[in-house]
């Protein structure tokens, strides 16, 4: 028998996994988690607090998995459920370091990756040199799994799962899970149990998988009634992608309805949950790489809890970007568009004083100007410079100075920096040479926007897009070129469209774009960010910069965020930052409900009649609600602009009919409640309960003056009363 032989017969004897194999164990006040003394398998997970038994049965326990392919066998995988570890040592009453090395990959034909079976005989595997070690720390509440990985063998790890729950467990089998994570604005909700949607196609899974992506959100919450589970990727800066994964075994029990199913075993298969969060780290051969630490914490009740675990955190590394006096004041926005990619002309630059006339009439001080650019809105990108068919240089200059003078700030929307349009002369000349390429050298594309006439509606002659690569230095200073050319009319900023994506792409495999490839693109954010404002800095730092519900930690070069909101979303993003600008649009012709909610939120309105083609007298009972609403916000300041925003937090409200709430608190630490009627037919009656108010007063957008309350409130339909402590 050959020594590599041995070898293999050594490795498979020693990772017979055993039920009884003894468990290494931290504990705090908190959690009690578990390891197989052999394997290092995640055996027990549970919230000490709850009861909650998270990971649940140790035979359903998991070390990692890593992703190892081959040009010619893409699906290859080390499991790790099955590997003796090297070792799995306790060194201290809060800390376990784990270690496995010479790593078992089998050399056959395999189905399902996950499935836990016994192993396969000794020839059926081949030895990789590569050496996982992981450190686990329990202290004050705090799981934190980081780990490291060094790859001597001749492959690449493309990704690797760690940390691993292969049996997450809702606290009871009658509870319900969600997970929610940022994105856009919001923090929106996916159930996982008992309701299971597969969120990838069913073609290209074995069993039903949802993922949620870091660089949408940085951290994931696991809800249960009245408690969770908050998991961070404890890194800002974004150094590669982390997906949040869910994957049900063995399936769901009907394909119309995904419910998952009940018991510990449908047709002698187990019925388990996989939650793991997977690390794209790219690992290449001879290399040794850190990976993200993951950070976990329970948490009481709803979100709120949680999401005040993020601004702890956050607080210690975000860097409030500089803002002019005039956007911390409240005040409201137009968007307008003049041009798009089908060159429909709706006003040249010299008529843009009559739209701003109209603004300050009707105290209207932003207008957001889309489509001022080089071929329109979604053409031409990612050119910052005039059009020639809505006028001159000098004409776009004078016609910014005009509507400023009248106290309507201009800023400036379009040239998307993370697109380039591919029809243009300069893509095929120059920008080709920055486009994100797929790892089979082809460069990544992204569909552009239709735009009015039939033909682009039906997407025949829509113009493709590049997806440029902002890690590259050379794009960056491209990019920081054409800012010049913007700052150099003099607005009082720019809205950097679309900054939230990047089409769907993720990384860059081009070797040539002055990094080491692949690159994780989203890493880039900061780095463009960082650049432009420094070029903006040089001029005007008074410049502001906007992007479109980008993600929070962007604010810190973007600092002004606009977005889209629906009666179903939650203020997460205002929760977080309490006083940002953010800007949310408003485009019915009688659209009091959003208005109430932009109240609710202390978001800026953004006015849009005619999908923002409009005048601002076009929708004039859009208009005059929300004038009123501004007004009020300015009467009662220290109660609805100048205080935190708590969502829900502080007050209780309790109403016969359809309603929803938010709580101010002023920095004199008296509370303030916005409560709406969001429903169309029918006044409801309010009870506001305020903890230690003495004096309430309630004022209303129509009725401004504070009138005192001793109970229930009235609010008629589709209106919002705001009631005060004195």
């Amino acid at each position: 028998m050959n020594i590599k032989l041995l070898l293999i017969v050594a490795v498979f004897s020693a990772a017979i996994f055993s039920a009884n194999c003894a468990e290494i164990i931290l504990q705090d006040a908190a959690f009690r988690v578990a390891f197989d003394s052999e394997t290092g398998a995640l055996t027990r997970f549970e919230n000490k607090t709850t009861g909650w038994v998270m990971q649940r049965r140790a035979e359903l326990g998991v070390s990692f998995r890593m992703h190892v392919p081959t040009d010619t066998r893409r699906h290859d995988f080390i499991l790790g459920y099955n590997m003796k570890a090297d070792k799995v040592e306790k060194i201290s009453d809060s800390e376990v370091r784990m270690q496995w090395s010479n790593m078992q990959i089998s050399d056959e034909l395999s189905g399902p990756v996950l499935e836990r079976t016994a192993l396969k005989p000794p020839q059926g595997y081949l030895l990789l040199p590569i050496t996982f070690s992981a450190t686990v720390t329990l202290k004050d509440g705090r799981l934190t799994f980081a780990a490291t990985v060094e790859n001597r063998s001749d492959r690449v790890i493309e990704s690797i799962d760690y940390p691993y729950f292969g049996d997450f467990n809702p606290p009871a089998k009658n509870d319900r899970l969600n997970v929610r994570t940022m994105w856009y604005g919001n923090l929106q909700s996916d159930e996982i149990y008992p309701r299971f949607n597969n969120g990838k196609g069913y073609w290209g899974v074995f069993y039903p998988t949802k993922t949620f992506d870091s660089f949408r959100s940085l951290f994931c919450l696991i809800q249960a009634k009245e408690q969770g589970l908050y998991v961070e990727m404890h890194d800002p800066t974004q150094p590669y992608l982390i997906e949040y994964t869910f994957e049900q075994h063995p399936g769901v029990l009907r394909g119309d309805d995904p419910v998952v199913p009940q018991e510990d075993k449908i047709s002698g298969m187990d019925v388990h949950l996989d939650f793991r969060t997977c690390h794209f780290v790219f690992v290449k051969s001879n290399t040794k790489k850190q990976l993200v630490p993951i950070l976990i914490r329970s948490y009481k009740g709803d979100w709120h809890q949680a999401v005040d675990y993020y601004k702890e955190w956050r607080a210690k590394w975000f860097r409030p970007a500089h803002l002019p006096a005039w956007i911390k004041d409240v005040h409201s926005w137009i968007q307008l568009q003049i041009n798009s990619s089908e060159n429909n002309l709706m006003a040249p630059y010299s008529e843009l004083v009559n739209y701003a006339n109209e603004c300050a009439d009707n105290g209207v001080k932003a207008m957001q100007l889309v489509g001022y650019q080089l071929g329109g809105q979604d053409r031409g990108d990612p050119s910052l410079d005039f059009d020639p068919g809505l006028g001159n240089y000098e004409e776009l200059k004078n016609a910014i100075a005009d509507c400023e003078q009248l106290g309507v700030r201009m800023i400036l929307f379009g040239g998307k920096p993370n697109f380039a349009d591919k029809s243009t002369e300069w893509y095929k000349n120059e920008l080709y040479k920055y486009a994100c390429i797929d790892p089979y050298g082809i460069a990544y594309e992204h569909g552009s926007y239709s735009y009015y006439t039939p033909t682009q509606l039906s997407g025949i002659n829509n113009r493709r897009r590049a997806v440029m690569d902002f890690l590259s230095p050379q794009y960056q200073d491209i990019m920081a070129k054409e800012l010049r050319k913007l700052l150099g009319f003099n607005a009082s900023g720019w809205l950097f469209d679309e900054n939230c994506h990047h089409g769907g792409i993720k990384y860059n495999f081009a070797t040539d774009h002055g990094y080491e490839a692949p690159g994780f693109i989203y890493g880039g954010d900061l780095l463009m960010g960082a650049k432009l404002r420094a070029e903006a800095d040089k001029i005007n730092p008074d410049f502001i910069f906007a992007g479109e519900g980008h993600q929070d930690w962007q604010m810190q070069y973007y600092p002004v965020s606009y977005f889209r909101i629906n009666n179903g979303s939650t203020a997460v993003d205002r929760y977080v930052d309490p006083y940002a600008p953010l800007v949310v649009a408003v485009t019915g012709i009688d659209d009091r409900e959003k208005l109430n909610l932009i109240l609710m939120g202390r978001y800026i309105i953004s006015y849009e009649p005619f999908n923002f083609k409009g005048h601002i007298t076009d929708f004039p009972l859009t208009l005059e609600y929300g004038k009123k609403i501004d007004a009020m916000r300015r009467k009662y300041r220290e109660y609805l602009w100048d205080a935190e925003y708590r969502d829900t937090q502080g007050a209780t409200v309790k109403a016969d009919g359809n309603y929803r709430y938010s709580v101010f608190r002023t920095k004199s630490g008296k509370r303030a409640v916005v409560a709406v009627n969001t429903g169309a037919d029918k006044a409801i009656s309010v009870q506001v309960s305020i903890p230690n108010a003495r004096r309430l007063v309630t004022a209303t957008p129509e009725n401004p003056d504070a009138q005192d309350i001793t109970g229930a409130v009235s609010i008629p339909p589709r209106s919002a009363v705001v009631i005060m402590e004195k």
